[in-house]
């Protein structure tokens, strides 16, 4: 991911080793991680059971908040395509009943979100 795109908020993939290695301890047993992306500090991650938002606080980002959204309490979600000109495409999420989006994130080009369309419609459409 480059400098440019994590400066303007866009999040990039990340691995499966990589997010295995960072996070695996995480897991239940028979959870599989399925895809994952880093937003500067911030990671959110999607299992074939839950999304997982990672949120570094403070200066030195020691400080972690682990948020897990299991996908049967997502009502609906979103996905708005980057256009031509645009550098970004952008992910929302509605928990609930709740009338805003409850998660809100924006991905740079180099990130396929059919990918993440797939992944959310195969375990939210259960």
């Amino acid at each position: 991911m480059g400098i440019f795109s994590s400066l303007l908020g866009n999040a990039g993939a990340v691995s499966r080793e990589d997010l295995k290695k960072s996070y695996g301890q995480l897991l239940v047993k028979g959870e599989e991680l399925e895809l994952g992306f880093k937003l500067i500090r911030d990671t959110f991650i999607f299992t074939n059971k839950r999304l997982i938002l990672v949120d570094k606080q403070g200066l030195t980002g020691g400080k972690v908040e682990y948020t897990s959204i299991s996908y049967k309490s997502i009502s609906r979600f979103s996905i708005e395509t980057s256009g031509t000109f645009d550098l970004d495409a952008e992910l929302k999420v509605w928990v609930s009943s709740e009338q805003t989006p409850s998660v809100r994130k924006q991905f740079n080009k180099s990130v396929n979100v059919y990918d993440v369309h797939r992944v959310l419609a195969t375990y939210v459409l259960k």
